[in-house]
Parts: C-alpha cells; sequence; structure tokens
C-alpha cells in the first residue's frame, strides 16, 4: 500500500486503504505466496515545517513522534505488516542512498541545473512542480501561484517520454483510466517546426501540430518569456509591465488554459510563408508556455478555441480553413476541430487534414525552413525546494569550479538540527554556518547548495527499501530486489496518477540505466481505492458540525447539545474543513477492528467511494456476534443426517470468495460469506451432523480470516485448534461438490408455462414425466384430459400436450 504521512492520526481513508492491502496479503500468504507487507513513512515536508512554527516544536521531534502514533494505531487495525522492514524517509540512513542516486544521476546526464521559470507559492515559499498546481494554487495551500525565475536542480525524465508512454501497454494490471491521464500527460505530439520571416528582420521559430491551418492564421503569440517577449518589454515599458502582470500566473498549462487569454501587440510583424504580402501581427500572450516547443505559436482562431477566444477580443481576423464533408461552417463562438477537407487554402483545397499535414511538412523541408518534429507535453521533473525538511541536494558550489558534487565517502550531507524558523524563508539558508565549507575539487571556500529536494523524490524509490531495509552500503541489493520487483498489487488513491506513480516509474529506469536494479516497471498491478465520504451537517448559523455533534432520528436532526435543528447537506468526502470525518479511535474502540474492517470491504466496491453510516458500521458489529454465536453456541456433537447440500454450499462459497477476493470483489466475497453463515446457522438449527457443521464453521473461519483476522483466530481456538490460523492453508473447493445433484425444470402444457419442479439431475425420462403429471399447476391446466404426449428435455424442460 502507498505509504502515508505521518500526520499524527489515521483517518478513515487510512482504515480502508490498509485494510484492502491486508486483506490481499491475507488472502495470497494462505494461498502459499510469499508474501511482503510492509509499511514506511513518507516523512519530509513541509506540513512538519509548518508545524513546527505554528507550535514551536522541531520538524523531527513532530515527525517521529506522529510515526509512533500512527503505528500504534495500525496495530489496532490488526494490519499484518512485517515491521522488521520499516522505513522512515526523513532518516539519514534512507536519504543518504538517494543522494548517492542523484550523484549517479548527474554523472549519466540523468540530473542537471538550469535557471527557468517555475511555480512559487507564496505562502510556502517554495517552488511547485506544475503537477502540484491546482486551478492556479498550490496544492496544499491554496495560494495563488506566481512564476519566478530561478536556478532549479533537474531530473530529465524527457529522456524516458517515448520509454514511459510505450510502457503504459504492459501495464494491463493498472485501471485504464490512470494509464490515460498518464498517457495525456506525457502528451506525444506530431507537428511542424518551422520559421516565420519578420518584416523587419530575423526569424521567429514556430512550432505547431497543425500546419494544415496555416492559411488560416491571422496572428503570432509568444510567450512573455520568449527572448523576444524581452527586447520588446526592455523598450516598452507597457509590454514590460504585461509580462510582470502574466508572471504572477502559474506555468501550468491547465492554469494558462483556464486564465482569460489576453495578449500585447509588439507592433512586429512577419511574413506569411505561401501568401504574398500577406503579414501576421505578433503579440505576447499570457497562454503561451515557453517550454514547451518553441515558446512561440500561429493562431488559427477557426479551428482551435483558445486562438478563437484571442482573435474575438483583439478583433482578429478568423477565415475558416476545414470543413467537414458537403458542409460550409460558420464560426461563432465555437472553434471548429473535427476532420474535414481542406478549403480557402490555395493548394491544399480538396486535400483531407492529415494528406494537408503532410503536404505542408514537404514543403517546410523542401525549402529548408522547417522540419517534421515529434514532441513531448511531459517536461523535465524541477526537485529544488526551498524549504528544511528534506532531504539536502549533495552539491557544493565554488566560484572557481561551480557545481561540485559532494564526495560520495562524505555522503549522507546531514540536515543540520539548529535551524530557526524565526525568517521568512529558506532555514537552511539562513543558518549562520551550516552551507559554509570547502570545495572538494581546489580546496577553496564554498557553499553548499540550500535547496532540498521534492518529496516525491523519496517516495519514487521506497518500493525498492522495502526489498533490503538495512543494506548500509547502497540503497538495496540488486539481487534482493530482482527477487521481490516488480511490485505485484499496489494499493493507493487515484490522485497520484500523474506524480507518484509517474515519477516512480521514471525513477526506476533511471535507477536501471545508472546500473542500480534490472527492472523496468516499479509496479505490476495497481489498484485506486475509493474515498470514505459522509454526511455533511450546519447549525443554524451556518457553522460545519461533526457526526458527534449531532443526533439523528428517523425524521429530523438536531445538535445534542442544545436540540438546536441541524441542516443535513450532501455526502462528501471526510474532510477537516467540513467537519464530517468519523474518528478511526472511537469506531476501533466502540465496535473493534474487525467491525470497521468488515465494513469497509463490505458496504460498496472496493474502487468505489464509501459512504459511512452508523448503521453499516452496526450491522457489521451484530453480523460478528452471530458469528461468535455460531462457533460457540452450536452443537458439534449432533450424529447423522444428510450432509451433502450443507458440503455442497460450503465448498460452493470456498470456490466464489476465492475468485472475489482474487478479482478485488471483497464486498462479493463478504456477501458470499454472509450467505455461508447463514447455511451454517439454519443446519445447527436443524441439529444438522456435527461433524459436517463443524468442518463448515471451520472453513469459514479461514475464509473470512483476511478480512476479520481476530474474530477468526478465536473462533479458531474455540474449536480446539492450537496453531495460529495464520498459518494455516487456503481452503481449495473439491471440483465434484460445485455442481448441484439437483435441478430446476420449468413444465409447459400446450406450450404455456405452468409448473416448475426441483428433480434430480439426469433423472430418466419416465419419473420426470410421473413427476411433471403429478404437479398441481400441470392437473389444472389439463382439465381432466390425457396427455397426448409429454417430451422431456433433459434437465431443462418437460412439455405435456393435451
Amino acid at each position: 500500500a502507498m505509504f502515508p504521512y505521518p500526520s499524527g492520526n489515521l483517518h478513515m481513508g487510512h482504515v480502508r486503504n490498509y485494510t484492502l492491502s491486508d486483506v490481499v496479503a491475507r488472502f495470497k500468504r494462505a494461498q502459499g505466496f510469499n508474501v511482503l507487507n510492509p509499511m514506511g513513512w513518507d516523512a519530509f515536508g513541509l506540513p512538519a515545517e509548518n508545524a513546527a512554527i505554528e507550535n514551536g516544536s522541531h520538524p523531527d521531534v513532530w515527525t517521529r513522534k506522529n510515526i509512533a502514533i500512527m503505528k500504534d494505531q495500525l496495530n489496532l487495525m490488526g494490519v499484518a505488516i512485517d515491521w522488521s522492514r520499516e522505513v522512515a524517509t526523513c532518516t539519514p540512513e534512507y536519504y543518504r542512498h538517494e543522494q548517492k542516486f542523484f550523484l549517479d544521476f548527474l554523472k549519466a546526464g540523468l540530473a542537471y541545473q538550469k535557471e527557468s521559470f517555475v511555480n512559487w507559492d507564496p505562502v510556502e515559499n517554495t517552488v511547485l512542480a506544475n503537477e502540484q498546481v491546482e486551478d492556479g494554487r498550490g496544492w496544499r495551500s491554496g495560494a495563488l501561484v506566481e512564476r519566478r525565475k530561478l536556478k532549479q536542480w533537474f531530473l530529465k525524465i524527457t529522456h524516458f517520454a517515448e520509454d514511459l508512454l510505450q510502457g503504459l501497454d504492459e501495464l494491463q494490471g493498472w485501471p485504464e483510466k490512470v494509464r490515460l491521464m498518464q498517457e495525456n500527460w506525457i502528451g506525444k505530439s506530431q507537428g511542424l517546426t518551422f520559421r516565420f520571416d519578420r518584416v523587419d528582420s530575423g526569424e521567429i521559430e514556430i512550432f505547431t501540430t497543425r500546419p494544415d491551418t496555416l492559411f488560416g492564421a491571422s496572428f503570432v503569440a509568444l510567450s512573455p518569456d520568449h527572448p523576444i517577449s524581452a527586447e520588446v518589454g526592455a523598450k516598452n515599458k507597457d509590454a514590460d509591465a504585461f509580462i510582470r502582470k502574466c508572471r504572477q500566473m502559474g506555468t501550468s498549462e491547465t492554469t494558462l488554459e483556464q486564465a482569460e487569454k489576453e495578449g500585447f501587440d509588439t507592433g512586429l510583424r512577419v511574413k506569411h510563408p505561401f501568401i504574398d504580402g500577406k503579414t501576421l501581427p505578433v503579440y505576447i500572450a499570457n497562454f503561451v508556455l515557453m517550454d514547451y516547443g518553441t515558446g512561440a505559436i500561429f493562431g488559427c482562431p477557426a479551428h482551435d478555441q483558445r486562438d478563437l477566444d484571442f482573435a474575438r477580443k483583439y478583433n482578429l481576423e478568423v477565415l475558416p480553413v476545414v470543413q467537414p464533408d458537403k458542409e460550409i461552417i460558420l464560426i461563432d463562438k465555437e472553434a471548429y476541430t473535427g476532420p474535414g477537407t481542406l478549403h480557402n487554402s490555395s493548394f491544399l483545397d480538396g486535400l483531407t487534414v492529415e494528406a494537408a499535414k503532410k503536404e505542408v511538412i514537404a514543403r517546410f523541408e523542401k525549402a529548408k525552413k522547417g522540419q517534421g518534429t515529434t514532441l513531448y507535453r511531459l517536461r523535465d521533473w524541477g526537485v529544488s525546494r526551498q524549504r528544511y525538511w528534506g532531504c539536502p541536494i549533495p552539491i557544493i558550489h565554488c566560484d572557481s569550479c561551480g557545481a561540485v558534487p559532494v564526495p560520495e565517502k562524505d555522503l549522507p550531507v546531514l540536515l543540520p538540527q539548529d535551524v530557526t524558523f524565526d525568517k521568512p524563508g529558506n532555514p537552511i539558508a539562513n543558518h549562520p554556518t551550516w552551507k559554509k565549507t570547502k570545495c572538494p575539487s581546489c580546496g577553496k571556500d564554498a557553499e553548499r547548495e540550500t535547496d532540498t529536494f521534492d518529496t516525491f523524490f523519496e517516495s519514487s524509490w521506497y518500493q525498492f527499501r522495502y526489498c533490503d531495509p538495512h543494506n548500509t552500503a547502497s540503497g538495496f541489493d540488486k539481487t534482493k530486489a530482482s527477487y521481490w520487483m516488480p511490485v505485484d498489487q499496489y494499493i493507493g488513491g487515484i490522485e497520484h496518477a500523474v506524480m507518484h506513480l509517474l515519477y516512480a516509474r521514471f525513477f526506476t529506469r533511471a535507477l536501471k540505466e545508472c546500473g542500480h536494479t534490472n527492472v523496468a516497471e516499479p509496479f505490476s498491478a495497481l489498484f485506486t481505492q475509493g474515498m470514505v465520504t459522509h454526511e455533511t451537517y450546519k447549525d443554524s448559523n451556518g457553522k460545519w458540525l461533526s457526526p458527534a455533534e449531532i443526533t439523528k432520528t428517523s425524521n429530523a436532526a438536531y445538535k445534542t447539545s442544545d436540540k438546536s435543528p441541524v441542516t443535513v447537506g450532501r455526502v462528501e468526502k471526510m474532510s477537516k474543513s467540513k467537519k464530517n470525518g468519523v474518528d478511526p479511535l472511537e469506531i476501533l474502540g466502540t465496535y473493534g477492528a474487525d467491525a470497521a474492517r468488515l465494513f469497509v470491504v463490505s458496504d460498496s466496491p472496493p474502487e468505489r467511494d464509501l459512504e459511512w453510516s452508523e448503521a453499516g458500521i452496526d450491522g457489521a458489529w451484530k453480523y460478528l456476534n452471530r458469528l461468535w454465536r455460531l462457533a460457540t453456541e452450536s452443537d458439534f456433537t449432533a450424529k447423522g443426517g444428510d450432509v451433502a447440500d450443507i458440503q455442497r454450499k460450503i465448498h460452493r462459497a470456498v470456490h466464489d470468495v476465492t475468485a472475489h477476493l482474487g478479482n478485488f470483489h471483497f464486498n462479493k466475497a463478504v456477501a458470499r460469506l454472509r450467505e455461508m453463515s447463514n447455511a451454517l446457522e439454519d443446519f445447527a438449527a436443524a441439529k444438522g451432523d456435527g461433524i459436517a457443521l463443524k468442518e463448515g464453521v471451520e472453513t469459514l473461519a479461514k475464509l473470512m480470516n483476511p478480512v476479520m483476522p481476530h474474530i477468526a483466530e478465536e473462533i479458531w481456538q474455540k474449536l480446539g485448534h492450537k496453531t495460529l490460523i495464520a498459518e494455516e492453508s487456503w481452503p481449495v473447493a473439491n471440483p465434484a461438490l460445485l455442481e448441484d445433484d439437483t435441478v430446476t425444470m420449468a413444465i409447459q402444457v400446450n406450450g404455456k408455462l405452468r409448473a416448475t419442479i426441483q428433480l434430480k439431475k439426469d433423472i430418466n425420462q419416465k419419473d420426470a414425466e410421473a413427476a411433471a403429471l403429478a404437479e398441481a399447476g400441470v392437473q389444472k391446466a389439463m382439465e381432466g384430459k390425457p396427455a397426448k404426449k409429454v417430451i422431456v428435455v433433459p434437465n431443462r424442460i418437460i412439455n405435456v400436450v393435451v
């Protein structure tokens, strides 16, 4: 399971996630697999730093205390974790190895430093990756993100862009939705890179995925960070003000797509490459990214919605050049982006879109003014963060030698413990002595890198560390990693689809390229669980109330303290902001771990959201009591009686529960367990054979052990066993008992259904006729007339003709 951030308390999302992974681990172990079910802590990060500021604590103390608390809570849940493999990413024993990996990446050309425009969170005073910007805001702080130019360290994820894309085809154990999200994020596109001649002098290089629409071009747009934009801004204060305004936005495509399209007319113009005498205006535009393509585009408003919005705002030409077959389109507020044939396009008229693209590319290549180009939307991963509580980047900056790697013998570069948070900005950079050191190359005074790694750096390789957690020579032994990796089943939230999961795939490839592993992919199969939800409540003043503060009846809800009315709102994801969470510790203390585990796997399919309800957890607890009574109050000494029917039901349950658990249909598995226990209860009430009943209850205990391990062990002991049920093998269904020895047959009289009847399988025709004619519904339909003919279709239907 994806390891948690040690926030201090488990929430119901944790309970669900770690119950799901524990069910898989226990089930596979019982089936005879060698199972590794480890746990660790994603322990670096800004929340610890913020908590230290708020509470006057140290991030290290705060984090370690939270780890101890959460570990106790996980143990209360009864998760079968191998704690001997526990890792915490904030320990030098862990992060010294990732410092070594970084230096290896540097040698291999997979890490580098450059100046670039970054997403700056003004509240947390740190850089955010594009994936960490949501709707223009920091993913944690919610602050509007700004754009700044900083010197940053990058990992060259683009080196593997095509491999990451192609590798998705092999990940058949991943949800299609996640693979599609990664495919779109990598964003492979085929297009044309070419040059417009400027009217004054020089050229502007453009990348486009739609060269077919060149005859519909009405403007050229530059990124605010384009060199030509800088030239214009240096001479024009209005242009400079516009550029600075653009930099108050983030750098992610989503942010730019959602922002109102704005531009600044530079006064420059370029010549249309195919239309003599036609020129196009050049704008600086807030929606063009410098690090995609060339940082410059041409706009064809009729066939791109973003370009159309821009053109309407600045009264630019809108000329349709692609039309659907046999249909003339008019462009008003919506661009046409579908297929069709070219028109208003000179030598392209009549060609399909794809044929026109090829023709334009061919002409540019022949004229040596452009070339066909494959581009990826994926950008290199900026890993520099301006904060304290992270892994120090092992680089020393020397005025003479530049950026010098820390020698391997000097690793780890340890975080200083004596930091203060009384100044804004990075506490390491503000430390009076820590950054002062000597250059390893020339011996002169130098300074350490004060940025720390993005925390996704730590979570990109922890699955390898689990294979060999106490290795001090390297992060992990290659042979051990080859045995365990890739992870057979990974479980966690879909929100990590294009951050953690993509970074981990890159990191695995980088480790392989540097010789650390033979593994190509980190996770063979991925399961993304749904969220845990709950009703929301507000008092008469609109203040959020927690479920613990209210009382509900069948037709009303009121505040427990003063009986005032409460408004019941929508069912939403449990969150602190809306106070609709349920404390797992209260649930575990009131109902026990097994009831909580049972409820979170039985109430809905695990991939869907789970709505928490008091009735649901209460029902789970009552069912556990029924199981206990079945095991402790049944008469296992009763003699004789037919056992065939109960044996068939037991083995059918074994077959079905095994299949459902293997397919992540945990709710269906629980439903079959309930059917099986109902059958055993009925058998016990009818004083069925005690030996068969005991075998049935033992089998039930084994089947329910992955979900309800505590009561399963208690029942196992009550039945007289001295071993642990966790050490027992998984039951195997007898194929001979999976088939019924009776069948339900329909009886028709003159073609109309008149009755159904249970008969022995493969009953002979004479006995089938006699049984059918004896049915009351059949006799009534025959009205005393004799049967002219009785046709028996074995095991299916009996037709009576009168």
